[in-house]
């Protein structure tokens, strides 16, 4: 660094008018001091050529104005050239008027236009005296102007490293723009460090550079960091502002109000954002049809609105606008652009629709139905095929009775009216309607009738009818006990003519019961039957068919209202009634009476018989309500069956006797007397019902289908065995018990030989009956004296008799003497071979039984019983006892509650 100066001296000057000359370089200077711009030698119409920062000089000036016309000062301060200039002077200057027209305050700001090369200049005697002042080494804002002219190369800034005082210095850049597609677009001089831009650059495409400076010694040293230079496009207005649609169509709907958004339009624009190039403004340049204007557009958003209420649809149904955007904020050197904006109106429910005329005529016969007779149109002129367009008719007086019908023909809008409802001539010759007419859509308008009314005239024409059946139901009464052939009014048809029933003919088509004949000219009818009001409840109806002499007919229901007589006597329904005597002392018995309520309750019950007969000792009748009486006993009468006969009287003294079943039965329900009825009293029998009764035969079917199985393979077994006794056969036969008490006896028929219980002597028999004791699971064979055959009568016959097993583990049956002939020789084993063959292994098979498994005594193993004889007085009292006989069991008659169902069960066996 070089040493310090005096402030006098040549030095001090020199800084002090650099530092004016920094001062002047600035855009922003103090307020209303003169502000320097940098411009070119040549200036092309509408540039931007700098900015002057007005609100620092005059913050409430209203009214700005330049001194010299070929310059034009914007409220932002930027500053454009009106039209082409070319400047011979290096300096040019003019000024800017500030003013308030309230205040009349006014100001001026000088502007100083220097060219570039005069600049330049400056800069390289400044940097002379400042080289060793400042660092130089450092990044430097730089712009260049977009689709600048030249001269190229265009200067732009130096770049200057303070290492140039004791180094040889050689200075390079690199980046996009250098040796980077744009390539060779900047360079640097090696020497100078002087950086040029060698032709015009599209912002649009390149906004900025970023370069990278290098600063070395010839011999590659690198006294200083890479230094970023960031080179700044300035935007200019190159580019018009473009709408996103060639053609924009919009909707709105007629008589809408003042403000009403029709639609909005939208343009963008690429030069530089939140500038001047880029505010746009938007404009309606053209409407056809152009009078009158009902539309506007605003400047900013590009939203277009009604101006006007008058649109009307029926007038003109479509507008076309001319429409412009521009920038520069709309001034009239901005570049602009035009767009076609088409607005259809919309159609809304503002006409009524309109008869054609005010009154119609039309004609129709009578009785005629579902006939169109009249078609009336209407003129609309909203938007045909729209609800706005499509009538509805409606019929508003005249159609009372319903006669009428008016629809909407979908094709024509016409209104069509038809007959829905047969027309009388006789009662009516002329009906008058009247008529309304609206669209579907609501109305809309201004107008205060709603609706548009017509009158039409329907005259009924008369035509030869028919007989007619009016009312097509009569009724008549008669009493339900008319003697047969009795006569009686019946079914009047007339000719509406002449309202007289003269030559109309009448017959029936439908009778039920065949009850009554129909004469056939008066149609009086005639009693055939006895009528029975009970038998058909309600209304008796008979099916009548008129016609007169052309054959023309009608139809109609006679009703006979059958009236009742008192011809039915009071009865008891239930005629069996059940006391359970245990529990109950009476019953409730209700009558009934299928005659009319006049005819009917209170009754009057009464027991039926002389004063001195039984029923009156035995019953007593106590009336409990109109209807019902309860019957109770007198004595203490036996469990049986009785016949009560009770008379029951109306209130009109028509009785009728009824014989009342009364069963006296220990119960404690009606229902479980009923269900065992035959089994505890012995009057009464055990009715069946059919699944009882298939269970019954199903049961049997299979007890021949297990006998027929069992006959089928012991007759197969007894051809295939040996006749040789198994090593097992004791150990199968004799069945271990525990049980401390033998169990019941039950005899069953064999047709074998048996043996006793263990301990017991064995005999062989072919006997026919035997018994079988059968104790927890343990069954033996008790041989009965008395039977029919013997081993020797069956060795004698020529039969054999076989031992066979038949299940394992207690029970055994032995085969019976077959009949058949067969060898004599075949009957070899005799009784004493039979006894000399199973007693030893017995009596071994026992002594092992009575061993525990360490072949000890086992105390508990088999157990010896005394025999207590046979049969008992009372017989067993087993489910399961095969008694034949039933005497000795009148005493379980008298038998407790717990013990009925034991009792029965037993019965049934």
């Amino acid at each position: 660094m070089a040493p310090a100066r005096a402030p006098g001296s040549p030095s001090g000057a020199l800084c002090r008018q650099l530092l004016l000359t920094l001062a002047i370089l600035t855009f922003a200077c103090d307020a209303c001091k003169t502000v320097t711009l940098h411009v070119p030698f040549k200036l092309d119409a509408e540039k931007l050529i700098g900015r002057v920062n007005l609100k620092e000089c005059f913050k409430s000036a209203t009214l700005i104005h330049s001194s010299d016309p070929d310059f034009q000062i914007l409220e932002d301060g930027s500053v454009y050239t009106t039209h082409a200039i070319l400047s011979s002077s290096e300096k040019r200057s003019f000024t800017i008027l500030l003013s308030n027209t309230e205040t009349q305050e006014e100001k001026e700001i000088p502007v100083l236009l220097e060219h570039q090369t005069e600049v330049l200049k400056k800069r390289h005697s400044q940097e002379k005296v400042l080289r060793r002042a400042k660092r130089r080494w450092a990044p430097i804002p730089c712009s260049v102007p977009e689709n600048s002219l030249g001269p190229f190369p265009l200067f732009l800034q130096q770049i200057q490293s303070d290492t140039a005082q004791n180094y040889t210095i050689y200075y390079s850049i690199s980046g996009p723009g250098v040796d980077k597609e744009p390539r060779n677009l900047f360079y640097v001089e090696r020497d100078t460090g002087n950086l040029f831009c060698t032709r015009a650059i599209d912002r649009e495409t390149y906004p900025s550079f970023e370069l990278v400076a290098f600063a070395t010694t010839p011999d590659g040293y690198t006294p200083e960091y890479p230094l970023t230079l960031v080179i700044r496009i300035e935007d200019e207005n190159d580019n018009y502002p473009i709408f996103t649609e060639t053609n924009y169509v919009f909707k709105v709907f007629e008589n809408s109000k003042i403000g009403t958004t029709v639609g909005q339009v939208c343009a963008t624009d690429k030069d530089e954002p939140d500038t001047l190039h880029t505010r746009l403004r938007y404009s309606i340049i053209e409407q056809f049809p152009a009078s009158p204007t009902l539309f506007s557009m605003h400047p900013t958003t590009g939203v277009i609105t009604t101006s006007s209420s008058q649109l009307d649809r029926e007038l003109i149904d479509k507008y076309q606008l001319k429409i412009k955007v521009q920038d520069m904020d709309g001034q009239y050197f901005g570049l602009q652009t035009t767009a076609a904006c088409i607005i259809n109106i919309e159609d809304v429910n503002d006409n009524l629709p309109a008869f054609t005329s005010s009154s119609y005529v039309a004609s129709v016969e009578e009785n005629r139905i579902d006939v169109e007779i009249l078609r009336v149109a209407v003129q609309d002129k909203d938007l045909i095929n729209t609800a706005n367009w499509r009538a509805n008719y409606t019929i508003l007086k005249g159609n009372e009775d319903g006669n009428f019908k008016i629809v909407t023909d979908s094709e024509t809008n016409e209104g069509v009216l038809c007959v829905v409802k047969p027309l009388n001539y006789e009662e009516k010759q002329q009906v008058t309607l009247q008529i309304g007419v609206v669209n579907e859509a609501p109305y809309t308008g201004s107008s205060r009738s709603t609706m548009n009314t017509a009158t039409i005239t329907v005259n009924v024409l008369n035509q030869d009818e028919g007989p007619e059946c009016d009312p097509r139901v009569q009724t008549v009464r008669i009493k339900e006990n008319v003697s047969v052939g009795t006569k009686n009014i019946g079914y009047k048809a007339y000719d509406p003519e002449t309202r007289s029933s003269s030559g109309i003919r009448y017959m029936k088509s439908n009778d039920p019961e065949g009850w009554v004949d129909v004469d056939e000219n008066s149609g009086v009818i005639t009693i055939l039957k006895r009528l029975d009001r009970e038998a058909r409840s309600g209304v008796y109806n008979i099916s009548i068919i008129a016609s007169d002499k052309d054959g023309r007919t009608c139809n109609g229901v006679l009703g006979i209202i059958l009236e009742d007589v008192n011809d039915n006597g009071p009865v008891i329904p239930q005629r069996t009634v059940i006391i359970c005597k245990p529990v109950m002392s009476s019953a409730e018995i209700v009558a009934s009476d299928p005659d009319e309520p006049i005819h009917g309750p209170p009754f009057d019950f009464s027991l039926e018989g002389a004063s001195d007969s039984e029923v009156l000792r035995m019953w007593r009748l106590t009336k409990v309500n109109d209807i019902s009486a309860r019957l109770s006993y007198v004595n203490d009468l036996q469990f049986g069956k009785y016949t009560v006969p009770v008379r029951v009287t109306d209130r009109l003294g028509l009785s009728l006797v009824t014989p009342l079943d009364v069963i006296l039965c220990d119960c404690v329900t009606p229902n479980d007397c009923t269900i065992r009825s035959g089994l505890s009293t012995g009057i009464g029998e055990v009715i069946l019902g059919k699944w009882a009764i298939l269970a019954i035969l199903l049961g049997i079917a299979l007890l021949f289908c297990v006998l027929f199985t069992l006959v089928c393979g012991a007759t197969t077994g007894a051809a295939k065995k040996p006749k040789v006794f198994p090593d097992d056969l004791t150990q199968q036969n004799l069945i271990v018990s525990n049980t401390e008490a033998p169990g019941d006896d039950k005899v069953y028929s064999t047709n074998g030989f048996t043996t006793h219980a263990v301990g017991g002597s064995a005999q062989g028999i072919c006997g026919t009956l035997g018994s079988r004791v059968k104790t927890g699971g343990q069954e033996t064979i008790e041989m009965v004296k008395g039977g029919h055959q013997t081993m020797e009568s069956c060795q004698e016959t020529g039969h054999h008799h076989t031992l066979e097993r038949y299940k394992e583990g207690g029970q055994h049956t032995l085969d019976s003497c077959r009949g058949g002939p067969i060898a004599a020789d075949n009957c070899k084993y005799t009784y004493s071979e039979w006894c000399s063959y199973t007693q030893p292994r017995l009596g071994e098979k026992v002594r092992q039984c009575d061993q525990d498994n360490t072949h000890m005594q086992a105390q508990d193993y088999v157990l010896t019983y005394n025999y207590e004889g046979r049969g008992s007085a009372a017989g067993s009292v087993g489910c399961c006892s095969e008694r034949q006989e039933e005497d000795g069991l009148e005493f379980l008659d008298h038998l407790g509650p717990k013990f009925r169902t034991l009792a029965e069960t037993c019965m049934k066996r």
